[in-house]
C-alpha cells in the first residue's frame, strides 16, 4: 500500500475524450463523483449512469459518492464565519458530520490502494465544494492533494486562510484574522 495522495478535478466542458485524456495524463486509475446530482444538461456522457459504463471502457474506476455532495445548508448558528459564500458554509458545517468522515476515511483509505480523483461539474477547484474537501485531506487526515487543471497541470492545495483544526479532529473554519491577512496579502483575489 502506498501514501494516500488525492486528486480533485471539475469537469467543465470537456466531454468523454477529453476527460479520459486528462485523467490517464495524471495517471488516475479511479474516480469519484462528488456532485449531488451526477448529470448534465449539456453532456450525457456526464450522466452517472454513462459515466459507470464508459469510464471502465477507459480503464477507469468509477463510483458516485452522494455523502460528499455539495449544495448543504449552514446551520443558523455556523461557526464557519470565514466563508461568505453560504453554500461553502453550510459545506464546511457538514465536514463534522459522522457521514462525511466516514465517506472520507473510505475514499482516502481508496486513494492508497490506486490513484483517485474526486470529480465534480466546477472546473477551477477553489469554486467548488472540492476545495473544502481537499482542506479536510491535508489538515485532518494529513493526505496531500492535487488540483488537476484542465491544461494538464497539478496544483498543489494549499488549505483554505482561517481554516482550523480542532481538538476532536475536525475542521471549523473561525479564524477569520487569518483569512482577513490572507485577503490583504493577495490583492484582486478573494
Amino acid at each position: 500500500m502506498s501514501q494516500p495522495h488525492l486528486v480533485t478535478f471539475g469537469h467543465g466542458t470537456a466531454g468523454r475524450t477529453a476527460l479520459a485524456g486528462l485523467l490517464h495524463g495524471a495517471d488516475v486509475a479511479a474516480v469519484v463523483d462528488v456532485r449531488t446530482a451526477p448529470g448534465s444538461r449539456r453532456d450525457p456522457d456526464l450522466l452517472r449512469e454513462r459515466l459507470a459504463g464508459w469510464m471502465p471502457e477507459e480503464g477507469l474506476a468509477y463510483r458516485w459518492e452522494q455523502r460528499l455532495g455539495g449544495f448543504r445548508k449552514p446551520a443558523p448558528d455556523s461557526p464557519d464565519g470565514v466563508w461568505r459564500n453560504t453554500s461553502f458554509r453550510g459545506y464546511a458545517g457538514h465536514t463534522r458530520s459522522p457521514e462525511f468522515v466516514a465517506a472520507m476515511d473510505e475514499l482516502l483509505d481508496g486513494t492508497a490502494r490506486e490513484r483517485t480523483a474526486v470529480m465534480c461539474g466546477e472546473a477551477v477547484w477553489w469554486r467548488c465544494h472540492r476545495r473544502i474537501i481537499a482542506d479536510f485531506a491535508v489538515l485532518a487526515r494529513d493526505t496531500p492533494v492535487d488540483h488537476l487543471m484542465h491544461d494538464g497541470r497539478l496544483t498543489a492545495h494549499s488549505p483554505t486562510p482561517g481554516a482550523r483544526l480542532r481538538a476532536d479532529g475536525l475542521l471549523v473554519y473561525d479564524d477569520e484574522e487569518a483569512a482577513a491577512r490572507a485577503a490583504a496579502s493577495r490583492p484582486g483575489r478573494s
